[in-house]
C-alpha cells in the first residue's frame, strides 16, 4: 500500500546493543529536568520582555535558545555510556537538503562519537504523492509522538511568519485534550527600527492541529530528535 511509503519516518527508538545496565535512566531524566528548570528560570527571570533575536550570534534566536541556553549549559553534567569520554554537544545549524525541502527541517550531522545524544524519533515531510488529507493525518500521528524533553525542528508557514523554527516540549502528548506543551523563545515576535526581537515562552499549549496547519505544506515538514537511553552522569556523579 503506497501509505506504507509515505513520508513520515516513525524511527522508534531501538536498543542498540548497549549494555543498559551502564546506563541511568535516572541521569537521562536529570538532563531533562535541568532543561526545562532552566526553562522556566529563563521564562520568569525574562518577565514578559523582547529579546533581540536578529542576528545568528543573538541567544534568543529559537536555535540558540534550545541549544545555547537550554541544552549546552546542562549538558556538561552528563555524558553517554557509549562513549563516557566525549562531551555532549548538539547541532548548532540546520542542514541544506538536496531533495527539495526546504532548509530547516532537520539539524546538520552530528554523529553520537563526536557528542551528539539525539535520535530522530520521527519525522514528517510532506509527501506531493498523497493527498493533502492523507499528508494531514499523517502529520497529526507524527505529533503524537511527541514526548517530555524531544527537541523539535520545523520549517512552517504560520501567524508569527514563515521559516525554520526549534523548540523544546516540556510535556508528552496529551491524547484527551490533543495537546502538546512546549518552551521556546523568538515564536512571538516584533520588529523594532529593522531589528527582530522575540518572547520567550514556558508551557505553551496548542492543540497538535495548531502545528499541522503550520508544517504540513508541500516542501515543508518536521522532526522530533530525542536523547538516546544511554545517558549517564558525568564523572560517576550519582
Amino acid at each position: 500500500m503506497k501509505r506504507a511509503a509515505c513520508a513520515l519516518t516513525a524511527l522508534l527508538i531501538l536498543c542498540t546493543g548497549l549494555d543498559f545496565a551502564a546506563a541511568d535512566t535516572e541521569a537521562r531524566d536529570a538532563l531533562i529536568n535541568d532543561i526545562i528548570g532552566t526553562a522556566q528560570t529563563l521564562y520568569e527571570e525574562s518577565n514578559g520582555r523582547w529579546h533581540r533575536a536578529e542576528s545568528a550570534s543573538d541567544k534568543y534566536v529559537c536555535k540558540n535558545y534550545t541549544t545555547q541556553l537550554l541544552f549546552l549549559p546542562n549538558a556538561v553534567n552528563y555524558r553517554m555510556a557509549e562513549y563516557p569520554d566525549v562531551i555532549l554537544d548538539i547541532p548548532l545549524l540546520n542542514k541544506e537538503t538536496d531533495d527539495g525541502y526546504a532548509k530547516g527541517i532537520v539539524w546538520e550531522d552530528l554523529s553520537a562519537s563526536e557528542g551528539n545524544p539525539f535520535e530522530v524519533a520521527a519525522q514528517f515531510r510532506y509527501d506531493g504523492d498523497l493527498s493533502k488529507a492523507e499528508n494531514r493525518e499523517i502529520a497529526r500521528e507524527f505529533m503524537m509522538q511527541v514526548m517530555r524533553g524531544d527537541f523539535f525542528q520545523m520549517y512552517a508557514r504560520y501567524y508569527w511568519g514563515t521559516g525554520a523554527h526549534s523548540l523544546v516540549f516540556i510535556e508528552n502528548y496529551d491524547p484527551e485534550f490533543q495537546t502538546v506543551r512546549w518552551t521556546d523563545s523568538h515564536m512571538i515576535r516584533k520588529e523594532v527600527d529593522g531589528i527582530d526581537y522575540g518572547r520567550v515562552q514556558f508551557d505553551a499549549v496548542e492543540d497538535i492541529d495548531w502545528f499541522v496547519d503550520a508544517f504540513c505544506q508541500p516542501n515543508l515538514g518536521a522532526t522530533l530528535y530525542r536523547l538516546r537511553e544511554d545517558i549517564v552522569f558525568a564523572g560517576g556523579r550519582e
